[in-house]
């Protein structure tokens, strides 16, 4: 009599592997979708306030919008994460980039920029969700992957994000067509992108992996809790100088990046560059944000994060001496606006996985939503600048004060690691 078949045992570890697959297929999934909708935004934003208003200045409000909305988003995706895990604080995040996008078309419609800048503190929330996506693509990593695992999925937004800005044309012209005003097609188009995106997390996001990754650690009743909070995460970072330091780095990185990068379609525009040409050079910048993130990621694992982020500071000094130094150069624009994407890379990835390495798993959601909080917060006040410095004085001087804070920012890191090492 032959004996029944036994059915192969998987292991917990086996078991963790593969959820941490499928969790990075569906966070890279979203962040491709997602990836759209942020990229259309960044390509016509400040072009259409500019149109709209009139003035250059003003102008510069359209990135800080959309930077002070991600920023004001982080604290509630990050409370929704800790009480309902990232399921419910993604979600959050691309439900209200979704609004936005529709308030902004009916701004369009209108021809009112406060209500259009308005609508674009909303779509903030699409760059909250990408934001908190790297973080969730953590929570399940082994030790000493968490890098390359977060640098994963920021790499997913490579497809979306650069073929958002030159999709922004294609979907004018179909929205024309379909009876839209000028320009309000791209923003309807970048609706629906976060609708999808909005969808994958809800339906595909399971097991979710922060609740996971509790039940693991501390057991059932951690899995239902902790809420982290404000207070808890400066607490915790008070204790925890490394996470100061990462937190420093990449608040620098996007200060720097989204200053430099907000004033650049205005500029080509000044100078008579088409909508054509500044989807391009913003769609070349997005690549150099998201395209080699793995390699960064894979570096900051193998050769240590400080290092990483030194590397980090230099690349965006040497952006910001291309950029400042460009005159009317397209070509020397795009260069510097590859090396400032690839500059930000190094600072969002080895600072995010940093700041994720050091503070306990309990404590992640509420420091990762401070993080992100304070990042956003010092990159809309570097629009504000920046608007105003080029307004006034010039996109040269933008790139002397973007290259000062980069290059100190990287001898105080440099100086306080040596500092710390026996």
């Amino acid at each position: 009599m032959s004996s029944a078949p036994t059915t192969p045992t998987v292991s917990p570890s086996d078991r963790i592997r593969g959820v941490q697959r499928r969790t990075l297929a569906v966070l890279s999934a979203t962040q491709i979708v997602s990836g759209v909708g942020v990229a259309v935004g960044l390509a016509l934003s400040s072009v259409v306030v500019d149109e709209l208003s009139g003035s250059t200045v003003i102008s510069g409000f359209a990135g800080t919008a959309t930077v002070l909305g991600a920023a004001l988003l982080a604290l509630p995706t990050a409370k929704a994460s800790g009480k309902g895990g990232r399921r419910a604080g993604l979600s959050l995040a691309y439900a209200a980039a979704l609004a936005g996008c529709l308030i902004s078309a009916l701004a369009i419609s209108l021809r009112t920029w406060p209500l259009l800048l308005a609508g674009l503190v909303l779509v903030g929330g699409g760059s909250a969700g990408s934001l908190a996506a790297r973080y969730s693509a953590t929570d399940l990593s082994p030790k000493g992957r968490s890098a390359r695992h977060l640098s994963l999925v920021v790499w997913a937004s490579t497809i979306g994000s650069v073929a958002g800005p030159n999709l922004a044309k294609p979907a004018d012209q179909i929205g024309m067509r379909l009876g839209l005003v000028e320009k309000a097609g791209p923003f309807v188009f970048a609706a629906l992108a976060f609708a999808v995106a909005m969808a994958l997390i809800f339906c595909l996001l399971r097991p979710d992996p922060l609740t996971l990754a509790r039940s693991l650690n501390d057991g059932p009743a951690t899995a239902r809790g902790p809420k982290g909070t404000i207070r808890t995460a400066w607490q915790t970072l008070r204790t925890t100088p490394m996470a100061r330091r990462a937190l420093v780095m990449i608040a620098v990185s996007h200060t720097a990046m989204v200053s430099v990068m907000s004033m650049t379609p205005v500029k080509l525009h000044h100078d008579g560059s088409n909508l054509d040409v500044i989807g391009l050079v913003i769609s070349l910048h997005i690549a150099g944000m998201y395209v080699l993130s793995p390699v960064v990621g894979w570096l900051a694992d193998k050769a240590g994060k400080v290092p990483v982020l030194v590397l980090g500071m230099a690349l965006l000094l040497s952006a910001a001496t291309l950029a400042g130094t460009a005159g009317h150069g397209v070509w020397q624009v795009t260069a510097a606006l590859v090396l400032l994407g690839l500059g930000w890379s190094c600072g969002l990835v080895a600072g995010s996985a940093l700041v994720t390495e050091s503070v306990p798993l309990e404590r992640r959601p509420a420091v990762q939503g401070l993080s992100d909080l304070l990042m956003n917060v010092c990159g809309a006040t570097g629009t504000i600048v920046a608007g105003a410095i080029v307004g006034t004085l010039g996109y040269g001087v933008l790139g002397l004060v973007v290259g000062v804070m980069a290059a100190l920012a990287g001898v105080w890191l440099t100086l306080v690691w040596r500092a710390d090492r026996p």
